[in-house]
């Protein structure tokens, strides 16, 4: 802290606001419905996130979820102006480093100028105490819902990783000597997670949109009954000669598709070697159609692959 006054200057304390906290009344809540545009295409098209909703991101190590939540924060700050706070829970310092050197460079924090920046970011990588990791999820959502309730706007809450503050709870849970629940949990879990999700919600001075990875620590293997009595089977599936003429159409404009919603991401620059694109909701579903109704049946499906223009 001593190091950052030097830096910024002093910090003001004088106003200051619990951790923990009720939810937002009832009579608070905003029920109208909108959806809240990205700028990526898969995410807008196929999987839309709902203004002041909960969006998990699941998946293993390595798979791209904080790339895909540092692209949203860049997205987010240039396209619309709009604010995030990104609380990283039980994390690597690398990527939290990596974070901020990112933000930086792309004009989202501005050290000349802190006021005008676009995130704030609060962290508490794996090597803190347990009940140090446990406040980091809380204090980035106290952070939000004062964007939300006091400037009256509409927030991106970022928490990396969700399943690390349960872990911490959990720790916590064990050396206060709680009795586990059945599958090594702490007995409060149901509560102290509900207490966290229930005040990320939209009130009528504005919204917090939380996106929250979800780290699973093993992979899973997953039996279907019901591909088995379809007697589906990987190794007999037929080739693109066995198909109809008509099939083999479909098949053609579903793999322009897959291509088609690949994107080049601003974070991500330096690996593909394409530029940054942002593609608003209008043209992504415009595109589709295009796709859809045959009328670039012509062009090879290479051409559609990082094409956002």
């Amino acid at each position: 802290m001593e190091r950052k006054r030097q830096y910024i200057g002093p910090v003001d304390t004088s106003t200051t606001s619990p951790i923990h906290r009720p939810a937002p009344a009832f009579i608070q809540l905003e029920t109208k419905l909108s959806i809240f545009e990205t700028g990526i295409k898969v995410v807008d098209l196929l999987a839309p996130y709902r203004r002041g909703g909960k969006i998990g991101l699941f998946g293993g190590a390595g798979v791209g979820k904080t790339v895909l939540i540092m692209e949203l924060i860049n997205d987010i700050a240039k396209a619309h102006g709009g604010v995030s706070v990104f609380g990283g829970v039980g994390e690597r310092t690398r990527e939290g480093n990596d974070l901020y050197m990112e933000t930086k460079e792309s004009g989202v924090i501005n050290e000349k100028n802190i006021a005008e920046s676009k995130v704030a970011l609060v962290y508490g990588q794996m090597n803190e105490p347990p009940g140090a990791r446990t406040r980091v999820g809380l204090t980035a959502l106290t952070m939000a819902e004062y964007f939300r309730d006091v400037n009256e706007q509409d927030v991106l809450l970022f928490i990396d990783n969700i399943f690390r503050f349960v872990q911490a709870g959990s720790e916590v849970s064990a050396l206060s000597g709680r009795m586990p629940s059945a599958v090594g949990y702490q007995p409060t879990l149901s509560t102290e997670m509900g207490s966290l999700q229930e005040r990320i919600t939209s009130t009528k001075e504005g919204s917090i949109t939380s996106i929250q990875a979800v780290y699973v620590p093993a992979p899973t293997t997953v039996l279907s009954r019901g591909l088995a009595a379809k007697r589906y089977l990987s190794s007999t599936i037929l080739g693109l000669d066995e198909l109809s003429e008509e099939d083999r159409l479909t098949v053609a404009r579903a793999r322009k598709i897959e291509r088609f919603l690949s994107q080049p991401f601003f974070v991500a620059e330096v690996f593909t070697g394409s530029p940054g694109k942002y593609v608003g909701l209008a043209e992504t579903i415009s595109r589709f159609q295009l796709i859809l109704s045959g009328e670039l049946d012509s062009l090879p499906e290479q051409a559609f692959y990082l094409f956002s223009r």
